[in-house]
């Protein structure tokens, strides 16, 4: 089901129709990412991240978590990673 059509200016700019801004929550200096899999192209809000893919950026070389208590530990990990002083 289309949801809603944009056409590409010569520049290459699209205008997000007004059903598709409300959906995403996104107003004026919003930013999207686009992604493809399997020969279709999906368009989100940056920053909407599944569970899946926190889980996989905190835990890529561990099977899958056993407790609450190793998720927050696994943040820590990250948070004192992205922000260690080199």
């Amino acid at each position: 089901m289309t949801l809603a059509q944009s056409r590409i200016t010569a520049q290459g700019q699209i205008s997000v129709p007004l059903e598709v801004r409300k959906m995403l929550g996104i107003g004026p200096g919003a930013i999207l990412e686009w992604n493809a899999e399997n020969g279709q192209v999906f368009v989100r809000r940056a920053g909407r991240t599944s569970s899946a893919e926190i889980h996989q950026a905190l835990f890529s070389d561990r099977p899958p978590l056993r407790s609450v208590a190793e998720m927050k530990e696994g943040i820590r990990r990250l948070i004192r990673k992205r922000h260690a002083r080199h």
